[in-house]
């Protein structure tokens, strides 16, 4: 039944609170209800957290959303690990009815004494209920109680001391509160910091470090060993997270040869995902790699870097995975007898059979759960997991809710490129962050649309994380964009997601397709190694490497783009200057406040005005402040109108921290 004082529509709720809202240890986050009455008394409404151990934290009081009337919101933060509850609170606030009625009342010579005397007794409510020790809280209201019986005074005087600042603190500490109404509680998942801020790099082992014999052309695949050595320089460009794509054994059958051909040769290496053979599957790495003492190895070196490991976990095997002959169940059997291979008509991946998770379901699930702790024991304590929209959405929220129950600060990412419910499925039901559709939005509308919807409409449903590129995937806007196209996508995933990432090669420009209209890379680490000469590249200057360091360093300095939630898009007078920002607290511009302004032209330099939406920062439309250029170091006086002029060849953006406020 609804409340004497109606509380409806709260946010954020996933699947009407029945799974809980997404949240991260100290991100705040927006909790939203319309709350109205009957008639004209005045109400207020606050939020109550309640933490993992039950403790209830103090009120939030909630205030006017922008919009639609009678919709109130409150920031709250949770501040530990775990299962958190919170709820709204509403009330007949009388203090605040009578504020109201006082202001027009007095000064109109209306039932002044009766005012007094309401006003009065109001007061000595709230002096009656005061905890012991507010001494200095008490004081303020029988000042105001003596100032409303002085009837020697003028009104005015009485009046104003009624509406003095320190009362009206008192008062907003002390509420009255009358019928009473309380919503919730509904849930909520506070995830440790790296769930919603972190900085990703991708790289294949067997391409670091591996050589190429002069004389034959004959290549030797890099080790977990070698690969261990390039961890320095992934480190030195601030990033967070290294991904390595599966490191199991490859299968033999039906082995791809470069560029996804169905001839390989006797020393093609076949594609990573095509996971299993006689060496083993999912339980074991590639025996050109190394052994589990060199992947601890490995996890160590990164650990002693500030580097965690994120390992891909792809539920598909080659056709001589172990699997296939220890538990046939797990595949479709068709009409003919043979093992149906994957497929995405008309694409065929001849090489991998997929998982059917309808024959033997306990079977499946007790051997990924144990394949997931195995690697957890190893160190892992975050998975991208590739394709899960091709799998049960009940099997993804069981295997999440088992290692959460256990390892809370495991981390799941999702690569879901597919539908939207798909997606915001995956994130309701327990995926800790997503893939998303950043890498093909390139205009400036479809930008500012998509950042708007990830912060707003489903920031409680999922987390982003914004890949500027993939072994799968080389936009077209890469490929024809030259340098000043990379310089762009990077500075905009950088700092319109808390969580980015980088596919190797990305740094050296790497752009050209396998052909026209495709967004495969030509020669595609997925079926063969990478020789990159990292060290040549970074002599001859023919690296984005400093420009990608510079980007996490201004990251870590800047509390505002670690969060997801306070974007907010402003505007210009060029279709391809796109500008936003972002808050460490949400409309208040003394807290971190930083202002990206971008050309998204690779090609043409841009000068334009652009138009900051000031109230929207907490800021009035005349104010005057100063914003210093976090990548360039220039400082520039600015207001609601600006004058910028972005060469994407030198600098395509600003990246700007309000120093300084009028």
């Amino acid at each position: 039944m609804v409340g004497r004082i109606p509380v409806l529509d709260v946010m954020p709720l996933v699947d009407l609170g029945r799974r809980p809202a997404k949240a991260t240890v100290g991100e705040p986050f927006p909790v939203t209800a319309t709350v109205f009455r009957e008639g004209h008394d005045k109400l207020s409404a606050e939020v109550v957290l309640t933490g993992p151990d039950g403790r209830r934290g103090d009120p939030v009081r909630m205030r006017p959303q922008d919009g639609p009337p009678d919709r109130y919101v409150a920031w709250v933060t949770p501040d530990r690990e775990g299962a958190w509850t919170f709820e709204v609170q509403a009330w007949s606030d009388p203090l605040a009815t009578w504020q109201h009625d006082a202001g027009l009342k007095i000064p109109a010579g209306v039932d002044v004494e009766l005012m007094f005397t309401e006003g009065r007794l109001l007061l000595e409510r709230v002096l009656a209920d005061l905890p012991a020790g507010a001494a200095d809280e008490a004081a303020t209201l029988r000042a105001a109680i003596k100032a409303a019986q002085d009837t020697a005074r003028p009104a005015e005087a009485r009046l104003a001391a009624l509406q003095d600042s320190a009362l009206t603190t008192v008062l907003a500490d002390h509420p009255i509160r009358e019928l009473v109404t309380v919503e919730g509680p509904f849930p909520a998942y506070a995830d440790r910091e790296r769930a919603l801020f972190g900085s990703w790099y991708e790289f294949f082992p067997r391409s670091e470090g591996a050589t190429r014999d002069e004389k034959t052309g004959a290549i030797t695949s890099g080790t977990l060993r070698t690969a261990a050595q390039r961890l320095d320089a992934v480190a030195a460009m601030g990033f967070d997270v290294i991904y390595l794509p599966p490191i199991h054994p490859i299968g033999e059958v039906n082995r791809k040869g470069p560029n996804n051909t169905l001839t390989p040769g006797p020393d093609d290496t076949g594609s990573p995902w095509a996971i299993g053979s006689k060496d083993g599957g999912h339980d074991a790495i590639h025996p050109e790699l190394g052994t589990f003492e060199d992947f601890d190895a490995f996890v160590a070196r990164a650990g002693e870097l500030g580097l965690e490991v994120a390992l891909d976990l792809a539920l598909q095997a080659a056709p001589d995975h172990p699997w296939v002959t220890e538990h046939p169940d797990f595949f479709t059997t068709r009409a003919d007898g043979s093992i149906a291979y994957a497929e995405n008509p008309p694409k065929k991946y001849q090489d991998i059979y997929p998982v059917n998770f309808d024959n033997d379901p306990e079977g499946i699930r007790r051997e990924v759960l144990r394949v997931v702790r195995l690697w957890m024991s190893h160190g892992v304590r975050i998975f991208r997991v590739d394709n899960p929209h091709t799998k049960p959405v009940e099997f993804w929220e069981w295997l999440l809710g088992e290692v959460r129950r256990t390892d809370p600060d495991v981390i799941f990412l999702a690569e879901a490129f597919t539908r939207p419910a798909m997606m915001r499925g995956l994130g309701a039901v327990g995926f800790q962050q997503s893939y998303t559709y950043f890498t093909w939005r390139t205009a400036k509308w479809e930008i500012e649309e998509y950042l708007t919807e990830l912060a707003t409409e489903t920031a409680h449903l999922m987390r982003p994380n914004f890949f500027v590129n993939t072994p799968d995937i080389l936009h077209a806007y890469l490929q024809y964009g030259g340098p000043a196209a990379f310089k762009v996508r990077a500075a905009l995933a950088a700092t319109g997601s808390p969580t980015w990432g980088v596919y190797a090669g990305y740094e050296l420009y790497e752009h050209v397709a396998v052909k026209p209209g495709s967004e495969e890379y030509l020669d595609s680490e997925k079926f063969q190694i990478r020789i990159r000469d990292w060290d040549a590249a970074e002599s001859e200057g023919r690296t984005l490497a400093p420009y990608l360091t510079r980007l996490n360093q201004i990251r870590r300095q800047h509390r505002a783009l670690q969060l997801l939630r306070t974007v907010v898009v402003h505007s210009s007078d060029d279709e391809n200057v796109l500008v936003f920002s972002k808050q460490a607290v949400a409309g208040d511009p003394t807290s971190d406040t930083v202002v990206v302004v971008i050309n998204l032209d690779p090609h043409a330099t841009r000068e334009t005005t652009v138009h900051i939406d000031l109230p929207a920062l907490g800021m009035d439309w005349g104010d005057t402040y100063v914003v210093h250029d976090e990548i360039t170091g220039e400082d520039w006086s600015w207001g609601q109108h600006n004058y910028v002029r972005l060469d994407p060849h030198h600098e395509p953006a600003h990246v700007l921290s309000i120093r300084r406020t009028a």
